[in-house]
């Protein structure tokens, strides 16, 4: 299993930034490799990607989320990853966003990869574009405010029902 541990500090509002992320329709625009998300409910994503030429698709599972501060979740199917997103207050409208995020590579293709730390550099990439992303913006796409348990949800009172806080931004 290959863990890669990556940081990046966006100058927005913790809220922001957390709400952002749980627009995960809109990774493949700060996500080089990721082509597709499609939220099927609450707590689970079909994800596809494409990664060296190959293409995979996959579902996963959240597994815990509780706003403006963690979001986690493990894939249910192959390719096997896991991960963690992390959201400090730094005070002054800024945010520390972090990602850990565990997988199994399995072509010689993606342990080459790994070896090379092609992950790590990809993950970190990856960031920089979130970055980018949402500080050029100023504020997010939309909003789940749930919480979610063990895989379940356990609070929807600021979900997808609030208008003012559901994805209806396109731009």
């Amino acid at each position: 299993m290959q863990t890669v541990t990556k940081s990046v500090e966006v100058n927005v509002p913790i809220s922001v930034a957390y709400n952002q992320w749980t627009q995960f329709e809109s990774f493949p625009e700060f996500m080089n490799g990721v082509e597709d998300v499609r939220q099927l409910d609450d707590t689970t994503l079909h994800f596809t990607t494409k990664v060296g030429g190959v293409k995979r698709e996959y579902d996963a599972r959240i597994v815990e989320q509780v706003p403006d501060r963690v979001i986690s979740w493990v894939s249910t199917d192959e390719p096997r990853n896991a991960g963690t997103v992390t959201f400090e207050n730094l005070g002054a409208g800024r945010t520390g966003v972090s990602v850990k995020l565990e997988w199994h590579p399995d072509t010689f293709a993606e342990k080459a990869g790994a070896a090379l730390s092609a992950d790590e550099m990809q993950v970190a990439a990856d960031l920089d574009k979130f970055k980018e992303f949402i500080e050029d913006r100023g504020r997010e796409t939309g909003a789940w405010r749930g919480s979610v348990e063990r895989g379940t949800v356990t609070d929807e009172t600021l979900g997808t029902d609030d208008p003012m806080l559901r994805g209806t931004d396109d731009i």
